[in-house]
């Protein structure tokens, strides 16, 4: 395919073949071409906000080089420029950090006109320019790389740090569209190091903008003798840490950040014990759920497991109907994935504490033999029976109950 402009390689795609790790997704950015000549060579568009347009051949996104200026607040806040002119160097400047500001021609030679591979020899994330704090966004997605890299040893520069804590002092992240910060959230969430995530909103004062409610957490003891960490955020970052080792899923890991919630709305007076939390936080989760507009699922489990963690962790001392009506609170007759997730999520919160990471946790076994006992009433040799409509129900829970009561005797 002839052309009269230039192709780069851009953004993470080179940043990662520089570090050695895998990616999945290339972008590009076309120099010196309008709209017109790319269409005219079958380049599809479908930029909204600016030109994008997809390879003929690939499906791969090209973006023209574009310069951008701040016109109002938040994420959407900007007015784009773009011209066969604009140079690549020109359009990597408005990149946040320069390990993404750096770009590959079709030799392979990489060009670095900020400093990306010294930084990234030296594990930094560092902001390109000034213009890093025009975009509150950025916040959230330093936050997220630090998450994403943390386990290569990189960390946050200081004065990249300083412009963050200048953007969370701005109440510019209150102007975030909920969209775009779950979006962030959950791609954070799901990196190798989560905690560091929420460390670093913490250290930049973004953590007290965005989730008071857990910011909160932070300096609020807990009985040294159930939790060495003592600190209750502390222990919700060794938490969300061991649902990583853990491999849990998206929601799972919600749970497990929202779980202590309720720890924030004890009275000092009570500290270190923290006696009905689990009801406590039922309002936190909610009002966290809405803002943030997680999907149903997190929702649903965050809540539960608020509620009923410390069931989980009593799991060996309840009674069989108390264990029945656990298993209705989550029904695992039809949603079984969900309990699952759970026992996951408490399993997590029994394992992040300092220095029993390797602990037991024979809790989650036992209430899954134990659902399955449950689920292991058969309807049909009642309906056999005779037994229908609500006499057909009760049967169904004494039938479940018999069957989870011989469980929990023999496995004791």
């Amino acid at each position: 395919m002839k052309t009269d402009f230039t192709t780069y390689l851009v953004g993470g795609a080179v940043r990662d073949h520089l570090l050695g790790v895998p990616y999945h997704e290339r972008d590009w950015v076309v120099v010196g071409a309008t709209p017109e000549q790319l269409m005219q060579v079958g380049f599809r568009p479908v930029g909204q906000d600016f030109p994008v347009f997809l390879h003929p051949e690939t499906g791969e996104e090209y973006a023209l080089a574009r310069t951008e200026r701040k016109s109002g607040q938040g994420y959407g806040g900007f007015t784009f420029h773009t011209a066969p002119g604009v140079t690549l160097e020109q359009d990597l400047q408005r990149r946040d950090l320069t390990i993404n500001a750096m770009a590959m021609d079709d030799k392979g030679a990489v060009i670095d006109p900020y400093g990306g591979q010294q930084d990234l020899q030296n594990r930094l994330l560092r902001h390109v320019s000034p213009a890093f704090a025009e975009d509150p966004l950025r916040v959230l997605r330093v936050a997220r790389f630090a998450a994403r890299y943390a386990p290569l040893g990189f960390r946050v520069a200081e004065e990249t740090l300083q412009l963050m804590r200048e953007l969370a002092d701005s109440g510019e992240l209150q102007a975030l569209t909920a969209e775009r910060s779950w979006k962030e959230i959950s791609r954070a969430l799901m990196e190798s190091r989560p905690d560091v995530f929420i460390r670093v909103l913490r250290d930049c004062g973004a953590l007290a903008e965005l989730l008071p409610e857990l910011d909160r957490l932070f300096g609020v003891p807990q009985p040294p003798a159930h939790h060495p960490e003592v600190d209750t955020g502390e222990h919700v970052l060794l938490v969300l840490h061991m649902a990583a080792e853990m491999g849990l899923p998206l929601a799972a890991r919600w749970a497990c950040l929202l779980h202590d919630l309720g720890k924030g709305r004890t009275p000092e007076q009570f500290w270190p014990k923290h006696h009905g939390h689990e009801s406590k936080g039922l309002t936190a989760v909610k009002t966290v759920n809405q803002r943030c507009k997680a999907p149903r699922e997190c929702q649903e489990l965050a809540l539960l497991t608020c509620e009923y963690h410390t069931h989980c962790h009593r799991a060996l001392e309840l009674k069989p109907g108390t264990l029945l009506k656990l298993f209705k609170a989550f029904d695992i007759y039809r949603r079984p994935e969900r309990f699952e997730q759970f026992l996951g999520a408490c399993e997590a919160d029994a394992r992040g504490r300092t220095g029993l990471e390797q602990r037991d946790y024979p809790q989650a076994d036992y209430l899954r033999g134990a659902a399955n006992a449950a689920r292991s009433a058969d309807v049909k040799v009642l309906l056999e029976q005779g037994f229908k409509g609500a006499e057909l129900g009760e049967q169904m829970e004494k039938e479940r109950l018999r069957l989870v009561a011989e469980y929990c005797q023999a496995a004791r």
